[in-house]
Order: structure tokens, then C-alpha cells, then sequence
């Protein structure tokens, strides 16, 4: 008996153990991924991952799956290792300025569905909470139509929640053939009674929820009122942080490890994602890219400060240096017509406010040294007359060593980004396999 227990406990077990949630932990906060990644991540041989691969997938914890033929490169197709797509799901929760946003997405990182719903800028919590669950509920409603909510013995995992909130001062399609497939597949329906934790993204530079910023936004309640209805615990974080790490894990720089985000909104703010993992800073302070001063005798701005970024690129600031140009638009959607008609008064105020962030950018990358540089927000729907001038200042500025490290691209996910980004804060911090199919080795022990 003492021997049978030394076997199942002792230390090639608990090594092999160690080694099957490091691949599950990559899997779980990268999505699919192929063999020599996993290796080149874990550090394992490829004699060992070979060994523990194998188990993960015959135990059911790992599927296996090749590109698509119209996305396959010439030559034989990689294979793609993931968590199994019916162990669970997650959502996210975007609470923005004028709107409640929402998505799910399987533990294999495929999204299963996105809704959204405006609402006007002076509706309480409690009401913004109820546009949550009732888009969530559409998500989890099964193709019969009726709410797919399921018992905890239907659930091979679980599902898992992540939110972002926007805070009342700010502002996929599916394929028809892979929507026709899930009709048949119960687990791409979210289970809202199986919440593993809600993440809550805030507008500021804090994040904890009784600080006196969160106070003076009315969201400090916010958490214990999702805690609440979801019956899950909450992770809090700023909104447009979270974008930031959506767009590294599925958008436009989901090939890259070291991101830098810009949004240009009513507000400018921005995110880091550092080596793979979201960088808050100590005091919820970074990504406040907005309030890097470009012009000292400029105007002040909301933070206190003068002349910063915010007080020249958010959407009223361009829209009022256009105005002052000669431009004649009064509102965004105007604008960007008059841009897209290459009126010169919209093109020369682009032409400078992308000349300023690229400087301001360029900066940022002496310190932090990204590979990517995601632009977003409504002011990026400018396009080329806004990112040219941007990358031209930033090769201006930038190091010639660096240059060539450095891309410009624009953000891809839209309004779900956000609410994305709640689900990849969850994947990221959540101990979300603690019901996930058990790997060989402790199916053995």
C-alpha cells in the first residue's frame, strides 16, 4: 500500500503533472498553438512533449486540428493543438460609454458570438448590469431557441466571465458552415450558471474599485452588484487596457508577444502587453499615453496637465483643430467623409495629429521596445490619411536600430475588442482548468 502510494506520488509523477498544466496554461491563455511552439514555450525536449502531448489528447484535456484549406500555406499543414473546444466557455462584458457589449469564446479561443446594445449615457448600473445578462442570454440560448443553461453534469468545464467597464465620463461574423456545425455542438452555447470570474474593466488610472476615481465614475459598487447576479468573483481592469490585449491574443497583433495599443476616442489611452501578459503598472498608471505633454503651451487638459496628447487627438480636439482649418464637418461621421473626399483641411490636420502621436509613440517605444503598435478607437477609421502620417513620425523618431522592430497596424476587432479583451483577462488569470478533463496522470493516481 505504501509503495502504491510512494508510485503515484512520487517525483517523475508530480514532474509529469508539472509539465501537463504548463502546456495546458499555454494553451489556455495562447489559444492554438502548434508543436514547435509549445516546445519553444515550455522548454520541454520534443521527446517529452511528445510523451505529454500524447496523454493530454487521449485523455480528451487536448484536441488536435489543420488549417483550413484557404488559409493554408504551400506544403504540408501544420497541426494545431488546443483545449477542447466543448469544456466550457467564457464571456466578456464591455460596459462603455453609450453601450453594453458582450461576447463568448470557447476554452480552444473561438469565438462563438458578440452582441451589443446602445443605451443612453446617464443609465445607472443596475439597468446597464440587465442589458449584460439579457445579451448574455441571447448567447446562451440553444438553436431550439430555448435558454441553453444546462446542468453542471452537461458541462465538461465550465464557463468563465470577463467584463470591462467604460465608466459614464468615456466613452465576427461566424462562418454560416461553422454556425450550422455548432447548431449540433450543445457546448457552443455560454452557461451562465457556470461563471468562473467576471472581469471589470474602469476608465482611469486606478484599478481598484474603492478609490476615489472609481467613486467619482459610480462604478465602486460595480463589482459586488455583478458579483451578485453572476454568482462569480470579478476582475477589474480598465476597459481600453483590455482592448489591448484582445487585439494580442485574437486581433491585429495576435502574432506578437510585445504590444503596444493607442486609442484615439473621446479620450486617447492605450495598453501594453509585455511578453504576453497585460502590464498594469503599480498604480494602474499604465497605458495613460494620452497624457504625454506634446505641446507645454498648449491647452490644459482634464488630468491637469497641459498641452497633452488627449487635448490634441481626441475626436473634439481634431474635429475643433479642423473647424479651425477651415473645415467645415461638425461631427466625426462628417469628418472622416471629408477625409475620404481628400478635402485639405481634413488632411493636413491628420497630417499633424499623426505627426504628434508618432513622435509621442516613438517615445514610448525607446522605453518599452514593442514589436507592434495597434492603432483603434474611432478616430483610427480614418485610415491610411491618419496611420501614414503616424509611421512617418515614427520612423522619424525612433532609433535607426529600432527601426525596422516596428510595426503600425490598425486595430481589427471593432466594439467587441473590450469585451474580448474581459475573456482573455479571464484565461490569463483565472484558475479556470480546475474542473477541465484531468490529464493522465491524475487520472491514474
Amino acid at each position: 500500500m505504501l509503495s502504491g502510494m510512494h508510485e503515484h506520488d512520487g517525483p517523475l509523477t508530480r514532474l509529469r503533472r508539472s509539465h501537463e498544466h504548463g502546456v495546458l496554461d499555454l494553451l489556455r491563455k495562447n489559444g492554438p498553438m502548434s508543436r514547435a511552439d509549445l516546445g519553444a514555450r515550455s522548454g520541454l525536449s520534443r521527446t517529452t512533449l511528445h510523451d505529454i502531448v500524447g496523454g493530454l489528447v487521449g485523455s480528451g484535456a487536448v484536441v488536435t486540428s489543420t488549417p483550413h484549406v484557404e488559409v493554408r500555406k504551400r506544403g504540408r499543414p501544420v497541426e494545431q493543438l488546443s483545449l477542447n473546444p466543448a469544456a466550457g466557455e467564457a464571456v466578456g462584458i464591455d460596459f462603455a460609454r453609450r453601450a453594453v457589449h458582450v461576447a463568448a469564446v470557447n476554452f480552444a479561443h473561438e469565438v462563438i458570438g458578440s452582441a451589443s446594445e446602445a443605451h443612453a449615457t446617464d443609465l445607472s448600473w443596475p439597468e446597464r448590469v440587465d442589458i449584460a445578462v439579457r445579451l448574455l442570454t441571447t448567447l446562451a440560448t440553444g438553436p431550439s431557441g430555448d435558454s441553453s443553461t444546462g446542468s453542471s453534469d452537461d458541462m465538461a468545464g465550465g464557463a468563465a466571465g470577463g467584463a470591462a467597464a467604460g465608466g459614464p465620463d468615456r466613452d465576427r461574423s461566424q462562418d454560416p458552415d461553422r454556425e450550422r456545425d455548432r447548431s449540433q455542438d450543445r457546448s457552443a452555447t455560454v452557461h451562465l450558471d457556470a461563471l468562473s470570474a467576471i472581469g471589470v474593466g474602469v476608465v482611469g488610472p486606478t484599478t481598484d474599485p474603492g478609490s476615489e476615481n472609481a467613486h467619482a465614475q459610480g462604478i465602486d459598487g460595480l463589482p459586488d452588484l455583478l458579483r451578485k447576479r453572476f454568482g462569480a468573483p470579478v476582475l477589474l481592469d480598465n476597459n481600453t487596457r483590455l482592448a489591448a490585449l484582445a487585439e494580442a491574443v485574437w486581433g491585429a497583433a495576435a502574432d506578437s508577444s510585445d504590444v503596444l495599443y493607442l486609442r484615439l476616442s473621446h479620450g486617447v489611452g492605450g495598453g501594453l502587453v509585455v511578453g504576453g501578459a497585460l502590464h498594469r503598472g503599480r498604480y494602474g498608471l499604465s497605458g495613460e499615453f494620452g497624457h504625454i505633454t506634446v505641446d507645454p503651451a498648449g491647452r490644459q487638459c482634464e488630468c491637469g496637465g497641459t498641452g497633452c496628447l488627449e487635448t490634441r487627438a481626441s475626436l473634439d480636439a481634431v474635429l475643433y483643430r479642423y473647424r479651425e482649418a477651415g473645415g467645415r464637418a461638425t461631427d466625426l461621421a462628417g469628418f472622416l467623409d471629408a477625409t475620404s473626399a481628400a478635402e485639405r483641411p481634413a488632411l493636413e490636420v491628420l497630417e499633424r495629429v499623426g505627426s504628434e502621436i508618432g513622435e509621442v509613440l516613438a517615445a514610448v517605444c525607446h522605453a518599452v521596445g514593442p514589436g507592434v503598435i495597434v492603432v483603434g478607437g474611432e478616430l483610427a477609421e480614418a485610415g491610411p490619411a491618419l496611420l501614414e502620417p503616424v509611421e512617418r513620425a515614427l520612423r522619424q523618431h525612433l532609433m535607426p536600430m529600432a527601426r525596422r522592430y516596428v510595426d503600425v497596424r490598425r486595430a481589427t476587432l471593432g466594439e467587441a475588442g473590450s469585451a474580448l479583451g474581459g475573456i482573455a483577462l479571464v484565461l490569463h488569470e483565472s484558475p479556470l482548468l480546475s474542473h477541465y478533463p484531468r490529464p493522465v496522470s491524475e487520472e491514474n493516481e
